[in-house]
């Protein structure tokens, strides 16, 4: 079996999602200590869907945010680059109807400019192999005006915390993951690409070096996640 590795192949980063996406969630809301509803939370409001607003969910997984926002209104399209999990999300939310699930690459999006009022990614984006590319892609189909919201794993501001969050991944995390995963070489492959993705503030020079401004970010749990914000220029 072919295992992914910090070169992040798309064939075999897909395939690692494939493998997982039926019992995805559950083992992320165990790993995170059931954190990760309240993660999910600040990005909607981050977010602040309204009725009519159109929204791309990019790795949109299993579905999970894209409902989330469709729930308030606004018309979300869920995209994802594993077959395995666009099933998973059209088996549980396809039937909403201000959901549309594809199939698709972040690093080329299946879809015209300026088509959408808020792109967002959800502890995605650290997959993608050449992640620069996929925020200039949602740049491009952001309309002017529109903004991104990007909630990701990123690297703890308070020493002890970090301490404490780096024994538990490197430490107590793989035996977790051994009883309640049938893969855990997929999530070895996962802890990885969180270490080793960049902090706050080289994300947010990301952001800016693609074209967004405005950009800032929030802390969340002491920024072992934070919560990327940018808006597309109107001219």
């Amino acid at each position: 079996m072919t295992q992914p590795d910090l070169a992040k192949r798309p064939d075999d980063v897909s395939s690692m999602f494939d493998r997982v996406s039926r019992g995805y969630d559950l083992t992320n809301d165990v790993l995170s200590l059931g954190v990760t509803p309240y993660w999910r939370m600040r990005t909607r409001r981050a977010i602040d869907p309204q009725p009519g607003t159109r929204i791309l969910d990019v790795a949109c997984g299993t579905g999970t945010v894209t409902r989330i926002l469709a729930d308030e209104g606004a018309e979300v399209t869920g995209l994802d680059f594993s077959h395995g999990m666009i099933g998973e999300a059209i088996e549980r939310h396809g039937d909403h109807p201000n959901i549309t699930f594809q199939q698709g690459d972040a690093t080329q999006l299946p879809f015209d400019d300026n088509t959408f009022d808020v792109t967002t990614v959800s502890f995605g984006i650290r997959n993608v192999q050449e992640p620069k590319r996929a925020l200039a892609e949602m740049l491009r189909v952001t309309k002017p005006g529109g903004r991104i919201v990007v909630c990701e794993f990123s690297h703890p501001t308070n020493g002890l915390v970090g301490w404490g969050y780096d024994t538990y991944m490197n430490v107590a995390m793989p035996t977790v993951v051994r009883l309640v995963s049938s893969d855990p070489e997929a999530y070895r492959y996962l802890f990885k690409s969180i270490q080793a993705w960049p902090d706050q503030r080289t994300f947010a020079g990301w952001l800016r070096e693609v074209g967004y401004t405005d950009v800032a970010h929030r802390n969340l749990t002491y920024g072992i996640v934070a919560l990327h914000r940018g808006t597309k220029p109107l001219g």
